[in-house]
């Protein structure tokens, strides 16, 4: 991870207030109003909460003047920490633009596991996992749900292994809230990390907009062989997996077209 990423995630992330586990009735940001509020993190730009509709973040300069005195929000601070973290972002997202495209990085914790890349499937595509394409899916285990569990009965299920260290992984929450608002209706989207929940809850951006589940044994992932994050599984509402893969692998890039076809292909 390179220095600027780091700085991000500094800047985005510092306490200001012993906000956590709050209970607030409702919060109104601008014209949006999220209600049954839980306060996980307050930052000097943000309030992150879980609320009846997931995880939400809520940014402070957009609170009531009574809850901004509340989290402690010193506007000029706030804007100068917001215009480092423009500067920071717009050089990280330059970085990963510029990075080959076909020859993602390895972002394997272990080591050792580096060359234990998987064969490619009958595809002739590279996965860092055991292909399960046209197979049933290993089953999903999470040890908790950071939001609620989403109805999963008779839909097309969308798992991410990821991890909040990961840069690829953050860069592709964008692509992944936008098959959950475009799709919802017939596609879960699911991202499941290994990590502990704190850090999980610490991530300030991107936002994520779909269910999150940790699981600090990661046995769904093992499960699935993955050796290399993030890697992405579409499987059918029959339970049968139709993509698999690294989600930026050049020449087999997941996107809205692909997402759309899989669920006109294998709708009943």
């Amino acid at each position: 991870m390179r220095p600027l990423t780091l700085i991000t995630l500094a800047l985005s992330l510092v306490p200001l207030a012993a906000c956590a586990d709050e209970k607030i009735a409702a919060l109104k940001a601008g014209s949006v109003t999220y209600s049954n509020i839980t306060v996980t993190t307050v930052s000097a730009t943000d309030v992150y909460f879980t609320y009846s509709g997931g995880m939400g973040n809520a940014k402070l300069k957009n609170l009531s003047p009574d809850l901004q005195k509340h989290f402690k929000y010193d506007p000029a601070k706030g804007k100068e920490i917001e215009a480092k973290q423009a500067e920071n972002k717009a050089a990280y997202h330059d970085q990963l633009v510029h990075q080959p495209a076909a020859n993602p990085p390895d972002m394997t914790r272990d080591a050792a596991a580096k060359s234990a890349a998987a064969p490619a499937p009958a595809s002739g595509k590279k996965i860092w996992a055991n292909s399960f394409l046209n197979q049933p899916a290993p089953n999903l285990v999470v040890e908790k749900w950071l939001t609620p569990e989403p109805d999963r009965h008779g839909k097309f299920v969308l798992i991410d292994f990821w991890a909040t260290w990961c840069p690829p992984c953050r860069a592709a929450i964008p692509e992944l809230n936008g098959y959950y608002k475009k799709f919802g209706d017939k596609l879960v989207v699911i991202g499941i990390s290994d990590e502990t929940e704190d850090a999980v809850r610490r991530l300030a951006s991107p936002k994520i907009d779909y269910a999150v589940a940790i699981d600090t044994k990661a046995r769904t992932k093992n499960a699935v062989g993955v050796t290399g994050i993030p890697h992405v599984l579409i499987i059918d509402p029959q339970g049968i997996v139709r993509w698999e893969g690294f989600p930026f692998l050049d020449g087999y890039e997941l996107n809205e077209q692909v997402v759309a076809g899989i669920l006109a292909k294998y709708s009943n």
